[in-house]
C-alpha cells in the first residue's frame, strides 16, 4: 500500500506543480501520518462508546466500535519482560498501552495471577497492611517511565512477568533503487529495510490526506494544506 499512497501524493502535488518530496521526506511524513491515525483510533473508540451508551449507534455491520477494536487488536502483542534487578522489570520499547501484566512461577511455566496496576501512593498503603498487601495470587504493580515494579517482591525471576500490550505501529519505509543522475527513484519492495503501512487499506485515503498536509507545510504551499484540511474535515463529518 505504501507505494500506492506515495504515487497518489506525488500525483496530486505534481498536477499543479506544487513541488516534489524526496523519499526520505515521504518516509518521515508517512511515519507521522500513521501515528496520527493510530492514536485517533482510541479517541474514535471512546466517541463510539459514548454514542452506544446514548443508544445512538447500531449493532451488527453498524457496530463501529467493534471494527475499531479489531483494528487496534492488530497491534496487540505479548512479551516476556526483562528483569532489571529484584522485583523491577523493563517495559517493551514499543509499548503504547498496557492491557495486562501476567505473573508466573519462578520457572516461568505456571500462571499464578494477573497483576493489578496501582498508583505509587496506593501501593505504599497496600504494602503496610497485612490485609491488603499484594500476594502471589493477587499481585500488583506500579510503573515509572519504562520501569515496572511488581509486588510482592518475591516475584523477581527472569521469566516471571509477561505483558500483553498494544504496541506502536512500525515506521513505514518506502525503499527504492537509485538510478543515474536525472532518473527518478524506483520502488524496491525487496529491500531489507522495506516496511509497508500496518494500517489496513481502508485508511489509504486518510494517509494520503495526512501526508499531503505535512508536505504542504514543508513546501509552504497553502493550497495543499487547505486541501488536506478540507478532506480531513469531510472525513470527520462522515464519521459522526
Amino acid at each position: 500500500m505504501i507505494n500506492s499512497v506515495r504515487n497518489t501524493v506525488l500525483a496530486i502535488l505534481n498536477k499543479n506543480n506544487y513541488g516534489y518530496i524526496s523519499p526520505n521526506d515521504f518516509n518521515l511524513y508517512a511515519k507521522q501520518a500513521q501515528l496520527d491515525l493510530f492514536e485517533d483510533l482510541f479517541y474514535e473508540y471512546n466517541y463510539q462508546i459514548i454514542k452506544e451508551n446514548a443508544r445512538q449507534s447500531g449493532t451488527g455491520y453498524a457496530n463501529i466500535s467493534k471494527g475499531i477494536v479489531e483494528v487496534i487488536d492488530l497491534f496487540s502483542t505479548t512479551a516476556v519482560l526483562a528483569n532489571i534487578a529484584n522485583n523491577t522489570y523493563t517495559l517493551p520499547a514499543d509499548f503504547y498501552l498496557i492491557n495486562k501484566i501476567l505473573c508466573f512461577d519462578a520457572a516461568g511455566t505456571t500462571y499464578t495471577g494477573e497483576a493489578e496496576r496501582v498508583s505509587h501512593n496506593k501501593i505504599t498503603l497496600l504494602n503496610t497492611s497485612n490485609l491488603t498487601a499484594p500476594t502471589i495470587i493477587y499481585p500488583a504493580y506500579t510503573t515509572e517511565g519504562s520501569v515496572l515494579t511488581v509486588f510482592p517482591s518475591t516475584i523477581n525471576a527472569a521469566n516471571q512477568l509477561q505483558a500483553q500490550y498494544i504496541r506502536y505501529p512500525l515506521p513505514p519505509v518506502w525503499t527504492y533503487n537509485t538510478l543515474l543522475a536525472g532518473g527518478a527513484p524506483v520502488f524496491n519492495p525487496t529491500s531489507s529495510s522495506y516496511q509497508d503501512f500496518e494500517l489496513s487499506a481502508d485508511y489509504e485515503p486518510d494517509l494520503v490526506t495526512k501526508i499531503l498536509g505535512y508536505a504542504g507545510v514543508s513546501i509552504r504551499e497553502q493550497a495543499v494544506v487547505q486541501f488536506a484540511n478540507t478532506q480531513d474535515q469531510l472525513e470527520n463529518n462522515s464519521e459522526q
